[in-house]
């Protein structure tokens, strides 16, 4: 399924939950997904390990949405749309990838270890602060 079919604004997730919860849970993924991108500092280098990654030219950042989840009846956030590699899962938790490295017009690839730099996790947990707010009035005695 295609993530864009799951945004808070698509008529079928409309359908599929109530107006003030679907508020609710469209605030808090909105704020999550903004800590994250905000933590990923446009730096040049490598970012330390156990801190956020380093935004070279913004593809990371570009691609943390939010969205629907009608199987958990929550909001997911997270990167999406990356059709090669596991940049994203490698920079969450750490792991094994393989690199391309040009030296003098050769490529040559080879398989790194590169620890974590987890920048999603630490957003949810800066934000799990603010959340009970956002559900604040969203439900009312009748």
């Amino acid at each position: 399924m295609r993530v864009k079919n799951l945004f808070f604004d698509r008529p079928a997730v409309q359908r599929a939950i109530d107006p003030a919860r679907r508020r609710a849970l469209s605030k808090a993924g909105a704020f999550v997904r903004q800590r994250a991108k905000t933590s990923m500092r446009k730096r040049r280098g490598t970012s330390r390990p156990g801190q956020p990654p380093f935004a070279h030219e913004g593809s990371l950042r570009r691609m943390v949405l939010f969205g629907y989840d009608p199987r958990t009846e929550s909001v997911v956030v997270g990167p999406v749309g990356f059709r090669r590699g596991n940049a994203p899962s490698v920079l969450e938790f750490g792991g094994r990838a393989t690199v391309v490295r040009r030296r003098g017009g050769k490529r040559t690839k080879q398989a790194v270890r590169i620890a974590a730099r987890p920048y999603m996790r630490p957003a949810l947990e800066k934000e799990a602060r603010n959340l009970p707010k956002v559900w604040r009035n969203s439900v009312r005695g009748g």
